[in-house]
């Protein structure tokens, strides 16, 4: 929720909600967005949004992405704003007992900052291979692989205050649609299939 009188925020959290409305449109009907609560006692202002990823029409991944704003800064924050993101996506088994998995994940993430949203800041994050057996009454369940990245970042404040959120929202699309295994959407074309004009 943005308070009143929080110019600052309103401002920037506009050009996010931009910025997904243009992802929306970029990747069809393999993304979907909604909004979540946002946590409340991290930063006198935050907003919070959801995603689900789909591939051939089946879910593949999902995410959240959490915008922090403290008009008075934060001690471990390059700025007043700090950006939280996480992505989950199913993985095959061989991938996930690849040694170099969290280096990949984290590079996605990097990878997409340095693209889309330079001069972000003290970057942080994990990178998490979860593996899932069913015992007992759950025996016969399949084994499920899971990739997990938990990242936060603070966005460059001039960029984010001028509206620039759009491209730390666009980074964090692009890293969950590489943990999903889709193909990169370039910028300025719509996704197949997407049933608009």
């Amino acid at each position: 929720m943005i308070e009143p009188g929080d110019a600052v925020f309103a401002t920037a959290i506009a050009a996010l909600t931009e910025g997904l409305t243009a992802e929306q449109e970029l990747r069809g009907p393999d993304f979907a967005f909604e909004d979540e609560p946002a946590p409340r006692r991290l930063a006198p202002h935050a907003m919070a949004v959801a995603a689900t990823v789909f591939r051939d029409g089946e879910e593949v991944a999902s995410g959240r992405l959490i915008v922090l704003h403290d008009p008075a800064g934060h001690q471990g924050w390059t700025g007043c704003f700090r950006v939280i993101a996480y992505v989950r996506a199913d993985i095959e088994p061989e991938i996930a007992a690849d040694p170099l998995l969290g280096e990949v994940g984290w590079s996605w993430l990097t990878d997409a900052l340095e693209s889309r949203a330079p001069g972000y800041g003290a970057p942080s994050g994990t990178v998490t291979r979860v593996i899932t057996e069913g015992f007992g009454s759950k025996v016969e369940d399949p084994s499920v692989t899971e990739f997990e990245l938990r990242a936060s970042w603070s966005p460059d404040d001039e960029a984010a205050t001028a509206g620039g959120l759009a491209n730390d929202a666009a980074a964090w699309c692009d890293v969950l649609a590489a943990a999903a295994g889709l193909p990169p959407q370039p910028p300025g074309t719509r996704a197949i299939g997407s049933g608009r004009s």
